[in-house]
């Protein structure tokens, strides 16, 4: 599926129509009300949200989102279960599940994209899942509609990254900082040239997550993304104060974009 032709290149495509950096909103599955806690993302604006499936060893995950998952599997949640709650909704946002190939594989690939259809995925992230070895799931997500989107990190070398650019579909992931997700006071000073780099390799919209946590974070990003990711300060707000709360969060950062 070429990136003209996906819902998720879609919607950076229509933020960027409106003069606008999109929007992504991280809501981890199982945590809480997911239903009300996904619609209100939907209804604050998000242009595209990212579901995590709780896992028990996510090993890209900081504190905030492993504390989440934890809560989310002791609940009794599973994948499958945040797959069919998924499918039973009518977001406007395309929804994009983050999860690891563990997941993937205990289902089986052909199972697991088959389940992502029926959810009403758009994208998929899986981020232990290296380049070498993505093919297969990548075939498997495309022939039912779905992309599966790569990430780059600070340490991917430039061909590396040329690599990984040119298999991406819906969006390509810059991954802002080394180490696992979290909100950070500061984001390092050469993401504004990193991100250039990766654009000019990529013909996919590059959003970049790990890291942001305010509007003023998000403003800084403005143009030099296509979009931002916002995730640990979702989760954590919503654990604390709840899905209105965090709509409040999620308006504010689309403001800023």
């Amino acid at each position: 599926m070429s990136p003209e032709m996906s819902r998720l290149s879609n919607a950076f495509s229509n933020a960027r129509a409106e003069g606008r950096t999109a929007l992504v909103c991280y809501a981890m599955g199982g945590d809480g009300d997911t239903a009300k806690l996904l619609r209100a993302i939907d209804d604050a604006g998000a242009d595209v949200i990212e579901l995590g499936l709780p896992f028990s060893d996510p090993i890209a995950d900081g504190p905030t989102l492993q504390a989440a998952a934890t809560r989310a599997l002791k609940s009794g949640m599973t994948f499958k279960l945040l797959f069919a709650e998924a499918g039973s909704l009518k977001l406007r946002a395309p929804l994009v599940s983050m999860g690891y190939m563990n997941q993937v594989e205990s289902m089986g690939v052909s199972v697991f994209a088959a389940a992502a259809a029926r959810a009403g995925l758009a994208g998929v992230i899986v981020p232990d899942l290296p380049l070498e070895e993505a093919q297969p799931v990548r075939e498997a997500l495309a022939a039912v509609g779905i992309d599966l989107v790569p990430l780059v990190a600070p340490t991917t070398s430039p061909e590396r990254a040329a690599r990984i650019a040119a298999t991406a579909r819906g969006f390509l992931y810059y991954v802002s900082v080394t180490g696992v997700t979290g909100a950070r006071t500061a984001l390092p000073e050469d993401l504004a040239a990193r991100l250039r780099d990766l654009r000019a390799l990529s013909a996919a919209p590059v959003a970049v997550g790990f890291g942001i946590s305010s509007p003023e974070q998000a403003a800084a990003l403005k143009g030099h993304a296509d979009g931002i990711v916002v995730g640990s300060a979702i989760v954590a707000l919503h654990h604390a104060e709840g899905a209105a709360a965090v709509a409040a969060l999620v308006r504010s950062l689309r403001a800023a974009l």
